[in-house]
């Protein structure tokens, strides 16, 4: 377990909140649950057929167990549902049926104050884990959209903030405009600055360093750049950027010799969806680092998605970083 992990966990138990987890079926998630009880890290609700999880073999003592299908308070979430969502054209036939989902359901018990957060999406699409998500939580006050990091953690790495690092947005926004990337830039310092607890210095990632490159895609990153430095004036913040004058400081030096951040960031901001989950998962092969993510910024409440191909640890991990948001 890297020190962020460690520090992660520590911080979960000291203020400890309940998570739900809607894929009580998969056994990823449960084998996760079934450490995160036994650490102490989190309250649990699993969602799901309650006779095969009992019967499982995993020992998840301590945690409520709810089946969809037979939920006391399907009625009153229904309306609820309803309530919310009819200026939608949601009817509460609709809405009775939705409340069965157990993405659906695990959003409600968020929304009614029985979880503080939700993990899901080892078995679910992003977008069917963040639909609901929206639909009912909604924006945090003050966010102007959702978007997704990673916590990145680099093993033997002097760069960033001693390995670890924030990328975003690698997982939500496909191709964000100018407004919407100094958004995500804003927003992903300040998640930095809750979950690694040090000085956020952002970058704004390009092909093109400080003029070197001028075409659309680059002037786009100026932009960005721009209005961040007018939303968050007291944040240390550069673009454009190419990754290597980013973070390695004789590279920065040379390139950006004016910039405060170039060669120290540990926040990177991406200009595209495309760019972001291909730098991410690259890191994460070759250079073996731990990836936890994708994390979710600017929705009412934390709910976290995971990737399809995550482990265990990965889903501790990430229901532990789901704990800490929480406290916020």
């Amino acid at each position: 377990m890297s020190s962020f992990l460690e520090t992660i966990v520590t911080r979960a138990k000291s203020d400890k909140k309940t998570i739900v987890l809607p894929e009580g079926d998969d056994e990823r998630t449960l084998a996760a649950a079934e450490k995160i009880l036994a650490d102490g890290i989190a309250n649990l609700v699993i969602l799901g057929n309650v006779s095969a999880i009992e019967t499982s073999s995993f020992n998840l003592d301590g945690a409520e167990l709810i089946d969809p299908n037979d939920f006391d308070d399907s009625g009153e979430y229904a309306s609820q549902l309803f309530e919310i969502r009819k200026h939608k054209g949601m009817t509460e036939d609709k809405a009775a049926e939705l409340v069965k989902d157990v993405l659906y359901l695990g959003v409600m018990l968020v929304k009614n104050g029985r979880a503080d957060g939700m993990v899901a999406g080892a078995c679910h699409a992003t977008g069917d884990v963040l639909r609901p998500s929206l639909q009912i939580l909604r924006t945090a006050p003050g966010a102007k959209l959702v978007s997704s990091f990673f916590v990145m953690v680099v093993p033997d790495c002097d760069f960033g903030e001693k390995g670890t690092f924030v990328f975003s947005d690698c997982g939500l926004e496909v191709q964000p405009d100018a407004e919407r990337l100094a958004n995500i830039a804003v927003n992903s310092a300040e998640s930095f600055s809750r979950l690694v607890e040090g000085e956020p210095r952002v970058a704004l990632l390009s092909h093109s360093s400080h003029g070197s490159a001028k075409n659309d895609d680059a002037s786009k990153v100026v932009e960005a750049t721009a209005i961040a430095k007018e939303l968050a004036p007291d944040l240390a913040l550069d673009g454009e950027l190419q990754l290597d004058a980013a973070i390695i400081p004789e590279v920065g030096a040379s390139k950006a010799p004016d910039s405060t951040v170039a060669g120290h960031a540990n926040v990177l901001v991406f200009p595209d969806l495309d760019a972001g989950n291909i730098g991410y998962k690259l890191v994460q092969r070759l250079a073996k680092a731990e990836a936890y993510g994708p994390i979710t910024q600017g929705i009412a409440a934390p709910v976290n998605d995971l990737s399809r191909g995550c482990t265990a640890d990965d889903i501790y991990g990430v229901i532990a970083i789901t704990c800490v948001q929480a406290q916020f």
